[in-house]
């Protein structure tokens, strides 16, 4: 059922992003009296699952949910159909129409793309708000339970300050933003420090077991016990910690820091149940561990445990907007840092550059229509942000195209855009197979 509900998601933001990515080229054609041959979600190799004409146009849903196309008359694109370019050229086609046109249609579909990012963002702060924890009231320092980060020198306890010179507000903010941070400054005991992250750091994370950097620090609340669990019979389910070998315990950290030292052995602790303190022995496997699952408690427990304070906003309709528009703006930057990485082969980003596997994980299990549309919003960013790249057979390979025409006044022949196109996908093919297939081999290894 899991798979199903991701699935669906999958799809659903696929099937949105596709269609309306393929409006922003079919309306400006039709505007300009451009003949679309073809509008279609999905690609219909040899077959299609649906499809009806509809005046001069073929509308249809292929089998391949790879993406999907509109075919407009007399123009190269990824169907190289040659055939229909021999001929003269025909008032309605898009070779005949003026580069201004000719331009419009094609950044159609990336003006789409981040036109939805944004509408989806404001919609978002009208009707979820925001719901945060301050980074200024972490009082207590954070949880790094990443080795990676450990290695770099940012430890459990301390306090984030600023990354790469600008202070974090908000605290689930901190992971994103250390990804592609250079410089972290931290307060200990007392003191501030400045981190120096090493220049492959991404590609040292994404070996790491670990997904997460840090997170705060919260207390020990038992969630899942498994059958194979040495403790099934002595823990309950949201039972807490309080206590481990007559000391007192605040902090997960702090528990299973405490837990290495008694390896294989049983441990007097007291949990709190049901508002009681209840006296226990747990029992400690040969790897420290209780074997036993961490509840993660929501923010609101968190906020009733008097642990930390949560900032709750909610925005008016208009007030939604400013917000909403800078964080599109947030995320677009941060897109754009990412595919920076990603181009500088000494961060080894690069190895990290997942396909459809990739997008489909990060849907998760349980359908939550806040999770969906703010997915949905990054990923119609990337779409819009990829399809600019200058690469043949990509929107932005024919606006490459198009400003050169427009500036020297010369037109590309048809045959060096033929072979442009032909290179261009071979390109794309290439950059899919390396993306899909780094899915395969974390798949493989496990990582």
């Amino acid at each position: 059922m899991e798979f199903v509900i991701k699935l669906s998601q999958f799809l659903l933001s696929l099937s949105i992003l596709i269609v309306l990515h393929e409006l922003g080229h079919f309306i400006p054609a039709k505007l300009f009296k451009t003949r679309v041959e073809k509008f279609y979600l999905f690609f219909d190799v040899k077959y299609s699952l649906l499809k009806r004409k509809i005046g001069e146009t073929e509308y249809g849903i292929g089998w391949l949910p790879l993406g999907g196309y509109v075919k407009i008359a007399g123009m190269i694109d990824e169907s190289m159909d040659t055939e229909q370019m021999q001929g003269e050229p025909q008032p309605w086609e898009f070779r005949s129409k003026p580069a201004w046109q000719r331009l419009i249609i094609m950044l159609g579909g990336v003006t789409v793309n981040f036109i939805l990012a944004f509408i989806i963002y404001i919609g978002m702060t009208f009707f979820y708000g925001d719901q945060y924890i301050a980074t200024s009231d972490v009082k207590n320092g954070v949880w790094v339970n990443n080795p990676v980060l450990e290695k770099a020198g940012i430890k459990t306890g301390d306090k984030i300050i600023s990354i790469d010179g600008n202070s974090v507000d908000k605290f689930h903010e901190i992971n994103q933003k250390l990804l592609l941070a250079k410089d972290v400054v931290v307060e200990r005991e007392g003191k501030q420090e400045t981190i120096k992250l090493p220049i492959n750091f991404i590609d040292q994370l994404m070996k790491s077991e670990r997904a997460t950097l840090i997170n705060l620090r919260v207390p020990f609340v038992i969630g899942a016990i498994p059958k194979e669990s040495p403790n099934k019979d002595i823990l309950k389910t949201k039972d807490l910690i309080v206590s481990f070998n007559g000391n007192q315990v605040k902090y997960a950290d702090e528990l299973i820091e405490l837990a290495k030292k008694f390896k294989g052995k049983s441990v007097p602790a007291i949990v709190k149940r049901d508002g009681k303190d209840v006296a226990v022995n747990l029992k400690i496997n040969d790897s420290a561990k209780f074997v036993v699952q961490q509840a993660m408690l929501p923010y609101d427990n968190l906020e009733k445990l008097g642990l930390y304070k949560v900032n709750k906003q909610e925005y008016g309709f208009f007030e939604s907007f400013p917000v909403g528009i800078q964080k599109g703006a947030e995320q677009l930057s941060s897109y754009g840092k990412q595919l920076k990485a990603i181009f500088t082969p000494s961060t080894g980003a690069y190895k990290g550059v997942g396909g459809f596997g990739a997008i489909f994980n990060i849907f998760p299990s349980s359908w939550s229509w806040e999770a969906f549309w703010g997915i949905t919003a990054l990923l119609s960013i990337m779409l819009g942000v990829m399809n600019l790249l200058p690469i043949p057979a990509l929107d932005g390979g024919h606006v490459m195209f198009l400003l050169y025409e427009m500036i020297s006044g010369k037109k590309p022949s048809d045959k060096f855009m033929e072979k442009a196109q032909l290179v261009g996908f071979i390109l794309l093919i290439s950059l899919l197979v390396f993306a899909n297939g780094n899915d395969i081999y974390k798949a493989i290894v496990g990582k």
